[in-house]
């Protein structure tokens, strides 16, 4: 049922009809241009080389989906409560709004050698350079959600004596959430990214390491086939948060998923 709701039944064709009419046009360019498959592989050839790669190519892909959704998870366990103290105090706002903007500013691959130079070699470098990659859209969309309530309904509820914390639980939180799940869809796509920075920089695992690997090696086949499941693996991912935005906030219809 909630997949429905996710996408209606004719957006979801649409888009599969699109998918499936790139990979058409791209396989007729390669097979009829004659494209070098180093240059440029067609999807069979794509196919084909995570066929062969069954057995390497599932265990790089664990790694680095357990790394996004550890830095992911994270990003989310230190951007809310961030959220929640910039929104309830205007000097932890300016205090804290510009070292988020100057932090964000700050390429993640830049950020990445340091990372490994502080934390280490391996997973717990990769987590951390998720997190912290996917940790803006987070602190930025809660809070915008959690001021978003009107002053009128705050006054209504300090006139009732509602204590803060239930006049959070009741009003503030269920307006910010829409925006927390906005944030979280971006963000977890945003850690799939992260993670695969943190393995191009630190690491002997996982489809950043395999990319690089193939690249180095001039295997573009095995490159395009680790791009390929990323890609499905960021998919996958952003639809399981808008499934869970749908059982949580059954009133909020993102306008990005209405029926067709």
């Amino acid at each position: 049922m909630f997949g429905k709701k996710v996408l209606g039944d004719g957006s979801t064709m649409m888009s599969v009809v699109a998918i499936i009419g790139l990979l058409v046009v791209w396989e007729a360019i390669c097979r009829f241009a004659k494209v070098p498959d180093w240059l440029l592989p067609a999807p069979t050839v794509i196919g084909k080389a995570i066929w062969l790669n069954r057995a390497s190519l599932p265990g790089h892909f664990a790694t680095t989906l357990f790394a996004s959704l550890s830095g992911f998870a994270l990003a989310v366990a230190v951007g809310v409560p961030l959220a929640v103290i910039i929104t309830s105090s205007k000097v932890a706002r300016n205090i804290l709004y510009p070292l988020f903007l100057i932090f964000e500013s700050v390429p993640k691959v830049a950020l990445a050698p340091l990372i490994l130079l502080w934390v280490g070699y391996g997973m717990p470098s990769k987590v951390l350079v998720a997190a912290v990659t996917a940790f803006f859209p987070i602190v930025i969309n809660t809070s915008a959600g959690l001021a978003s309530v009107s002053e009128e309904m705050l006054q209504l509820s300090r006139s009732y004596g509602a204590p803060m914390l239930r006049t959070f639980i009741k009003i503030r939180l269920p307006f910010a959430m829409p925006y927390l799940f906005g944030g979280m869809k971006v963000a977890m796509t945003l850690a799939v990214i992260g993670a695969v920075v943190g393995e191009f920089v630190g690491s002997d695992t996982g489809l950043g390491f395999v990319i690089l690997t193939a690249s180095s090696t001039m295997n573009t086949d095995l490159v395009f086939s680790a791009m390929t499941l990323l890609s499905i693996m960021g998919v996958a991912l952003f639809y399981a948060i808008a499934l869970l935005e749908r059982g949580i906030c059954p009133w909020y219809q993102p306008v990005d998923q209405h029926e067709a």
